[in-house]
């Protein structure tokens, strides 16, 4: 495989020391097990049951996270097992528990968390809301929708039926308001 490198002053790396955010660390094992279950089929492009490390950094890039391709494959390579080309759904689980252990460490206070779920939300939040206006629209949704490569993204009628779902107060946008009584309901409902 070859590596394609990209020099930038703002690349952002997946060897980066600890942090306090967890944008991707989840407390309810079955709600994670599900959400990893889906970005793993979001990143297996060909539906092989295999997540190549190509696979992986396209999907990165499409999300504007500008990975080192050797660096990637040098984190990822100790969890793909021998003889496959690529992460296994086992592998894929593997990799996400250590980084979580890596880049969060494991025991939390129940402050902390609750600070960390706001700040999580925040983050997630801003992924959608692309012009930074505090609203997300059908056109926002659906273009982060379509970077991702998943077919709600294709319709512009299921992505505004999306946000009318959501949307309380009927200005036809999700609000951050909006938004975490959105991803709490879906918590309450899966746990």
């Amino acid at each position: 495989m070859e590596a394609a490198t990209v020099a930038s002053p703002c690349k952002r790396s997946l060897s980066r020391k600890p942090s306090s955010s967890s944008s991707f660390r989840l407390r309810c094992p079955s709600l994670n097990s599900l959400r990893l279950r889906r970005v793993f089929d979001i990143f297996d492009k060909n539906h092989d049951g295999i997540i190549t490390v190509q696979e992986i950094h396209q999907a990165l890039t499409r999300l504007g996270l500008e990975t080192d391709f050797c660096d990637l494959e040098s984190t990822i390579k100790s969890f793909i097992n021998p003889g496959d080309m690529g992460l296994t759904y086992h592998g894929f689980v593997s990799l996400h528990q250590s980084l979580d252990q890596t880049f969060f460490g494991l025991d939390m206070e129940e402050e902390e968390e609750e600070e960390e779920d706001e700040s999580d939300l925040t983050e997630a939040f801003k992924v959608f809301d692309e012009d930074g206006d505090g609203f997300i629209s059908a056109q926002e949704l659906q273009a982060v929708l379509g970077k991702l490569g998943l077919p709600e993204g294709k319709e512009i009628g299921r992505v505004e039926q999306m946000i009318c779902s959501v949307d309380q107060n009927h200005d036809g946008r999700v609000d951050f308001l909006e938004f975490k009584h959105m991803m709490q309901s879906v918590v309450v409902r899966s746990s």
